[in-house]
């Protein structure tokens, strides 16, 4: 979506940033400074995150298989990684996000009910909600195929991406922005599934959708020949606004920041997509009317999949380390770098999102080879004390590196 995208590897990946699922490259060090934790968080995580708590219940003296060498020697220590869960009960899943209750779960779930993909191409999810313990689940949608989803701050209703009343449209790829399913549409409804109503009505490719903390915005990606870029409407559908108007960058799995004015997203160029591997990303800042449009990034990596952290400064993303290994990273929108690593998995770790309360990260995590058998896992982040309490009601500044110039 997001942002962070192939089928049979893993149908239920259902975002425009899955684009990237072709490239490979390289991250940055760890950075193993953090602040501790209070001691409520302590307590908490000890409860949520029983000692050794590592791939969802193994002992604490090992690390999951994935982070093992063939000949079964862990390549990094068991405490490399904060402690880290599966939800159990759950399906194959990927892009989840927290309820404003940051226990309540909403992602794209495998499901036999949707329409099935065609060889080798993404899709095959539905959206369900479910609490981060697997103790409740239930279906939002029942016929078409979903793609990314939130919650309103009220817990009231959802928005979600759907192709259902287009089903008889080419179904595209999800993973690959040539081939994007146009008439995916944006929908609202009830926290239990009823009062489905769609908000868009075109034959255009429509994802990457979030709502403002206020709940007064609801922002997404819309793709018009071939051209991706930022947009914002009220939740009644109403005031639809274009937030850029860029020829060549590809913008996509946009969130606010606590401000509820500023977003946070990712862009490639069309230029380049298919042609430079990793495709490079940039992070960007925007004001949702169009102004103040900020590079925080300025390498060559893959920064894929950024999510803002709810102090309003920090950010976790993707980058591919050594051997195409994606992994999870901590990123500062003032540009403070070494970025810190927060995943260690010889497998795919990606779609990171952050709880409200800045406790907890979800994250999809491969239980096979690359791509393959993703589930959703959570991370107490507590430590990193990157919660609203530290939201000091600004958004950071950043200075470029000295002779950078700004791309159009």
């Amino acid at each position: 979506m997001r942002n962070c995208n192939p089928a049979r590897i893993f149908k239920a990946i259902m975002t425009a940033a899955l684009a990237c699922l072709v490239l490979g490259g390289c991250g940055q060090k760890q950075d193993s400074a953090a602040p501790e934790a209070g001691a409520d968080a302590a307590r908490q995580a000890a409860e949520e995150f029983p000692a050794g708590a590592v791939g969802g219940g193994e002992a604490a003296d090992v690390v999951s298989e994935a982070s093992a060498d063939e000949g079964g020697t862990p390549e990094w220590p068991a405490d490399a990684e904060l402690p880290v869960r599966q939800i159990p009960n759950i399906p194959e899943s990927a892009e989840a996000y927290y309820g404003p209750d940051s226990y309540h779960v909403i992602a794209q779930v495998q499901d036999p009910d949707a329409q099935h993909p065609e060889e080798r191409k993404a899709g095959g999810a539905l959206t369900w909600i479910f609490t981060d313990d697997g103790k409740e689940k239930w279906r939002i949608n029942d016929h078409g195929q979903d793609a990314c989803s939130y919650f309103f701050p009220d817990m009231k209703q959802i928005v979600f991406t759907s192709t259902r009343d287009h089903m008889d449209m080419p179904l595209g790829n999800w993973s690959d922005e040539r081939e994007y399913p146009q008439g995916a549409e944006l929908y609202i409804a009830n926290l239990d599934g009823s009062n489905i109503r769609r908000l868009t009505n075109n034959e255009w490719y429509e994802a990457e959708v979030s709502v403002s903390p206020d709940g007064q915005w609801i922002v997404f990606g819309r793709q018009i020949d071939g051209k991706m870029d930022l947009w914002r409407m009220r939740p009644d559908g109403s005031e639809e606004q274009q937030i850029t108007f860029t020829e060549d960058w590809q913008e996509g799995a946009p969130f606010y920041l606590p401000d509820s004015e500023t977003i946070l997203f990712r862009a490639w160029k069309r230029s380049e997509y298919g042609k430079v591997r990793p495709t490079p990303m940039t992070v960007f800042t925007i004001r949702h009317d169009g102004s103040q449009r900020i590079q925080r990034t300025f390498d060559r990596d893959m920064n894929w999949a950024p999510y803002p952290a709810p102090d309003g400064r920090h950010y976790v993303f993707v980058r591919i380390v050594e051997d195409n290994n994606w992994e999870i990273f901590l990123g500062d929108l003032a540009g403070k770098e070494p970025h810190r690593r927060l995943t260690y998995n010889k497998s795919f770790d990606g779609f990171p999102s952050l709880s409200p309360d800045g406790r907890k990260m979800l994250f999809t995590r491969s239980h096979g080879g690359f791509m393959s058998n993703l589930y959703t896992y959570v991370m107490d982040v507590s430590s990193l004390d990157i919660g609203p309490d530290k939201w000091t009601g600004e958004v950071p500044g950043i200075t470029p590196p000295e002779g950078w110039q700004p791309e159009d």
